[in-house]
């Protein structure tokens, strides 16, 4: 398993590259601080994709019907709240589900879910005109519905909060073009609701917490002259300590919780019309706990989108 590896080293290349564009900012300082207003910066973009189709019950042929959406909404809101904090807030939520008919009796079963998930993020920075910001963060992470258990549909559930403390770097901050970058501590507490015990005879909550390291970089820039944005968001976490690791002791995978955690998200948006815009979605996930291989996630949609001011 080393293609995490790889895309840790090119993260890297990537970083070690920012000098010229970081000499870039410095050198467009005054014209950036122009381009970028003061006052709460906000911003909404939203998707929504539908597909459908249908058969009659006495339908000659293999086809079944289909009903398929997926909403996305991706909302950003930021100020310089005073001389010294900035305050940046990200919300991303998408949910989507398929349903399908019964091959023989056409009936139309139960919905399945095909994306689910509510990320709200808060990062407080104080600008002290430093070489670097202090910076205090927090993450929920959670989804609309958990179906994972067959006798019980969980809303809200489960839920991840992240913690973190440390130190940011702007290297560009532009109207339409910033990187930012953060490396602390962090502490995250997970919970399961009414999960059923080993021996499925009961249920209860089940709440653990780890601590480690955590670095996150967060990447916009336009491209083909304007015509497509790219927002590219980077985590990686190394766990230091997990609440449940003497329990672990002498079972299969019990250090699977030291290794290191990946999340790269890379969105491209594509602007069609003022208010029709086409996203394309890919992220990497490796987390050795859930899966030993790299998981992959492409999305891709048409939909409206609007920019609240």
């Amino acid at each position: 398993m080393k293609l995490w590896l790889v895309m840790i080293m090119a993260s890297g290349a990537l970083l070690t590259a920012s000098p010229a564009l970081a000499d870039e900012a410095a050198q467009a300082d005054g014209a950036d601080e122009a381009a970028v207003p003061d006052g709460w910066q906000v911003s909404s973009d939203i998707n929504l994709t539908l597909t459908q189709n249908a058969y009659s019950a006495n339908w000659d042929g293999d086809e079944i019907g289909a009903l398929s959406w997926v909403f996305n909404s991706n909302m950003l809101a930021e100020n310089q709240l005073t001389d010294v904090v900035h305050n940046k807030n990200t919300l991303k939520l998408s949910f989507g589900q398929t349903h399908k008919q019964d091959e023989d009796s056409r009936e139309w079963d139960r919905p399945s879910t095909t994306t689910d998930l509510i990320d709200f993020g808060t990062v407080f920075r104080f600008t002290y005109a430093w070489p670097v910001d202090p910076f205090v963060s927090g993450r929920v992470e959670s989804r609309f519905l958990d179906t994972s258990d067959p006798e019980m549909t969980r809303t809200l559930n489960p839920t991840t909060f992240t913690e973190s403390v440390g130190i940011a770097h702007v290297f560009i901050k532009e109207e339409k073009r910033d990187w930012t970058t953060r490396l602390g501590g962090a502490v995250r507490q997970h919970l399961n609701r009414n999960a059923l015990t080993e021996d499925e005879a009961t249920r209860e909550d089940i709440f653990t917490n780890d601590a480690g390291v955590e670095f996150v970089s967060e990447f916009r820039t336009p491209l083909a002259d304007g015509a497509i944005t790219l927002t590219s968001d980077l985590t990686v976490y190394q766990a230091l300590y997990y609440s449940e690791s003497d329990a672990l002791l002498g079972s299969p995978g019990a250090d699977d919780w030291k290794s290191t955690d990946v999340d790269w998200e890379n969105t491209f948006s594509a602007e069609i019309t003022k208010h029709i815009v086409v996203n394309l979605l890919v992220q990497v996930l490796y987390d050795k706990e859930i899966d030993s291989d790299v998981r992959l996630k492409e999305t891709l949609s048409l939909g409206f989108t609007f920019k609240l001011l």
